[in-house]
């Protein structure tokens, strides 16, 4: 961990590429884990498109468990210390696979969310946009919520198995990948592309591979420090860079 932080510290461009175990210690959990959603829903339901179209109920009615209660969920550690060393001038973007906006509830400002956001909700008809507050409040009292306009049927702006990613969103994170001398992957498991192909621009350009997952990936043989344990490496980040 003294060598990541010695990294850290020398580098000139470090970006951070986020995935869904961060967020198990705010009490979210992840998709492939042991007690991850994949687990309790179907993966290949309740984020495809086809399925939300024709039984948005499925998924409206299972992410009210880790959508749409995020206002009771809290940045960690993790969140916390990434925003520090953002503002400090040791991380220049955090790229994030995650939908529940805790980056920048933790203060991150360069926060490039490559599988959407539901910050934002659009008809799918007349493409009137609803913010997530507006949602929430509507699933207090209907099962889906439909526009008030239209009747048409509302959709959170997160990138669902059959839509392309957003072309800006992921443009951009291609090209601070490309520039990054050290790429730290945290918590993502590497499996779902494109998101998986970020880590292998920065390494054709010469940079270095930092990878902190419990579990295997695909990318392991490339990096040149491995860690299991998040909250451990957080824990001393933390503490060396003094974040409050």
């Amino acid at each position: 961990m003294h060598r990541l932080a010695e990294l850290l510290e020398s580098s000139k461009n470090c970006v951070f590429l986020s995935g869904a175990g961060i967020s198990t210690l705010s009490g979210i959990p992840d998709f492939r884990g042991s007690n991850g959603l994949y687990t309790k829903y179907d993966a290949n339901k309740i984020f495809d498109l086809e399925c939300f179209r024709s039984d948005p109920a499925y998924f409206y009615s299972h992410a009210l468990d880790f959508i749409y209660n995020l206002d009771s969920k809290e940045p960690n550690i993790i969140h916390n210390t990434l925003a520090s060393l953002e503002k400090e001038g040791f991380v220049k973007a955090v790229i994030t696979q995650n939908i529940d906006l805790l980056h920048q509830k933790a203060g991150s400002v360069n926060v490039i969310e490559i599988h959407g956001s539901p910050a934002n909700h659009r008809c799918l008809s007349c493409n009137r946009n609803y913010s997530y507050d507006e949602i929430c409040e509507t699933l207090k009292n209907e099962p889906v919520p439909h526009c008030s306009e239209c009747n048409g049927l509302i959709k959170p702006d997160i990138t669902f198995f059959g839509e392309m990613l957003d072309h800006d969103s992921f443009t951009k994170a291609v090209e601070v990948s490309s520039e990054a001398d050290l790429f730290v992957v945290i918590g993502s498991s590497l499996v779902v592309q494109p998101a998986a192909s970020l880590p292998l621009y920065s390494l054709e350009a010469g940079g270095k591979l930092v990878i902190i997952n419990n579990m295997p990936t695909p990318l392991d043989r490339y990096a040149f420090l491995k860690y299991d344990e998040l909250g451990k490496v957080f824990n001393y980040l933390s503490d060396r860079f003094k974040v409050r």
